[in-house]
């Protein structure tokens, strides 16, 4: 019961805290992080600790599917070479280069178990690079390369991190390059197996399912399924889940009815406000833990997490600018994707803030290494934590500032509205094309009131081109429409009141209410 109300607690400190995010026009997962850390000295206040499987298996599954799920297969393809870079190549050299500074400083230690911290710390976190990069406003091809990033970045974190613990629990000479190569190809290949064929099977399963309700209790499974299926077979479940989210979201046009992508849809958005609320703030509370172990002298502490917060940031544009520009010296690839403006790589290379995911990494380091050495676990995991709060507090709470700063080139919002007309121009041409092919027979004052609704979809597009400050005729109606809405809600709501209708005659219309509002706001956007 403790328990449970404890949850509670944080869950209501976590919209509180969102609430009063937005209100203040600050970035929530910063300000949760903040809070967090604050209520961490209040005494009394409940401490709680961070199980690491809790966070990869229970918590990061279902953000990871949400992510994937929304994001946009020809977008993620069409961006791949940069994605890989930051996912694969950037991890890579972010770990080894953490390590080799850990190691200085801590030359006593297996060089492995140093890797093993710079692997801790490489991968910027997906649940704070969505929720920062939108919120920010980045240009959409910004935004979908650090999201593939957060993506596909913590399985290369998570198996280096794996054979690095290896390396440093197992005896000399037990790691071998086959080893390595086995751990890859058994993570990442069994991982993508695993997410192909979860494709197959929940898209076979959506699809023979009509309930919205039972698709919504099918999609709450599927990220925990592919997870648990993947760690079976000792796979990456991060890449399963990765793999299943972004097959099922590019074919769920054609998998879901328009119910259950409407219910899906706002089901998923609550999941992840509540999930991500709550994890910023478990974050910031985790500092007495940190903290508990730790007896480093004040000195040294200081100076080896200034060089790890130095390595950590330098490492990032050290790597972001040769892979934006040299493979561009190949004039083919120049060709079909020129250079980004500078302004590009610089944000791209500030946005790198770690989260969730580098703290449960670090609470799952060994407690001892090979032949039961111990080692300064407790230096480990603060200076994963200070990464944590050093990258999410600085480097998100500046980002906007920065991204105003360099006046990033946005899309082109006249741009997007061209192509959309145009394409419910086509759309609306074949409608009125299968209204012609089914009309007969129909009464007359209903095909003309379809035609009228298509010509309505074609004209609102082509109005969004305007750019007038007047008033158009679709927003006249909205206006409109709006308030007769409101009166009609209220004749219902009287005539329930007076018991002239039942309360099922009620909620049956302000379905139907709610529905054509949230269409009209929709609209008004």
């Amino acid at each position: 019961m403790e328990a449970l109300f404890e949850v509670v607690v944080f869950l209501a400190i976590a919209t509180f805290g969102a609430a009063l995010a937005r209100k203040l026009g600050l970035l929530a997962p910063i300000l949760l992080v903040v809070l967090g850390l604050g209520l961490s000295f209040l005494p009394g206040f409940p401490h709680v600790r961070l199980d690491p499987d809790l966070v990869l298996v229970g918590i990061l599954p279902p953000l990871l599917y949400v992510a994937a799920l929304e994001t946009s297969v020809p977008a993620f393809r069409l961006n791949l070479r940069p994605i890989l870079l930051l996912a694969v190549g950037l991890v890579i050299f972010t770990a080894f280069v953490v390590g080799t500074v850990v190691h200085l400083f801590l030359p006593g230690l297996p060089y492995a178990i140093c890797v093993a911290l710079g692997a801790v710390v490489a991968p910027p976190d997906a649940i704070a690079a969505t929720a920062v990069a939108r919120r920010v406003g980045l240009p959409r091809r910004v935004v979908t390369i650090l999201e593939g990033e957060s993506l596909v970045n913590d399985a290369t974190a998570l198996v280096l991190l794996r054979v690095a613990i290896v390396a440093a629990t197992a005896s000399a000479g037990s790691v071998s390059f086959g080893y390595v190569a086995q751990e890859v190809v058994v993570a990442t290949g069994g991982g993508v197996l695993v997410g192909l064929l979860g494709v197959v099977v929940f898209g076979y399963l959506h699809k023979r399912t009509t309930d919205p309700l039972l698709d919504n209790a099918l999609s709450l499974i599927v990220p925990f399924a592919v997870v648990f299926a993947a760690e079976e077979i000792h796979a990456s479940g991060v890449v399963a889940v990765v793999v299943t989210g972004l097959g099922i979201g590019h074919k769920m046009p054609l998998l879901l009815s328009a119910a259950s992508r409407l219910q899906t849809g706002a089901f998923w958005r609550l999941v992840r406000f509540l999930l991500e609320g709550l994890v910023f703030l478990l974050v910031g509370l985790q500092l007495p833990e940190v903290l508990q172990d730790l007896d480093e002298p004040t000195g040294r502490l200081v100076g080896i997490t200034a060089a790890v917060l130095a390595a950590v940031f330098l490492a990032r544009f050290v790597w972001v600018f040769p892979a934006t520009y040299l493979a561009r010296l190949v004039p083919r690839v120049r060709q079909r994707d020129p250079g980004p403006p500078v302004q590009f790589p610089i944000v791209i290379g500030w946005a790198g803030m770690r989260g969730v995911v580098t703290l449960a990494a670090a609470l799952g380091l060994p407690l001892t290494l090979s032949g039961e050495q111990p080692y300064q676990r407790a230096l480990f995991i603060w200076l994963a934590f200070a990464v944590i709060v050093a990258t999410l507090v600085g480097q998100g709470a500046t980002l906007p500032w920065l991204a105003r700063r360099l006046k990033l080139p946005p899309d082109d919002p006249v741009a997007d509205a061209l192509s959309a007309a145009t394409v419910q121009q086509q759309a609306g041409r074949a409608a009125r094309e299968k209204l012609d092919e089914l009309a007969e027979g129909a009464p007359p004052a209903v095909v003309e009131r379809l035609r009228g609704l298509v010509q309505s979809r074609t004209n609102l597009a082509w109005e969004r081109l305007g750019g007038s400050d007047r008033e158009t005729p679709s927003q006249a109606y909205g206006r409109l429409r709006q308030e007769m809405i409101d009166a009609e809600r209220e004749v219902f709501r009287a005539a329930r009141d007076e018991g002239r209708i039942p309360e099922e005659v009620l909620v049956r219309a302000y379905r139907d209410l709610d529905l054509e509002e949230s269409l009209l706001r929709r609209e008004s956007d």
